[in-house]
């Protein structure tokens, strides 16, 4: 039989993770470090991203894609390894 759990008690579950796993102090370090700015930083999301150490400028889309051709690239010369030492042993 299954355990049911109430929403309530997923949300403290939830939020038990949450500090266990120090998101919480780190969110709010980062809250923290934003109200403490002399000046409001214009877009407070990159500020939240460069806080937590997110790099800048990063185009991930571009990187995915990369990613996926590099692995293409990777299969294409394990074919021809395989092919090679085929041949090798023939």
């Amino acid at each position: 039989m299954a355990s049911y759990q109430t929403p309530e008690s997923k949300k403290q579950e939830f939020r038990k993770y949450l500090e266990k796993s120090g998101v919480i102090d780190a969110f709010t370090k980062v809250l923290v470090g934003l109200y403490e700015e002399p000046e409001r930083p214009q877009n407070a999301v990159d500020y939240i991203k460069r806080y937590m150490g997110a790099p800048a400028g990063v185009d991930v889309e571009a990187l995915k894609a990369e990613c996926e051709q590099l692995r293409k690239e990777k299969m294409d010369l394990e074919n021809t390894i395989k092919e090679l030492n085929s041949r090798l042993e023939s």
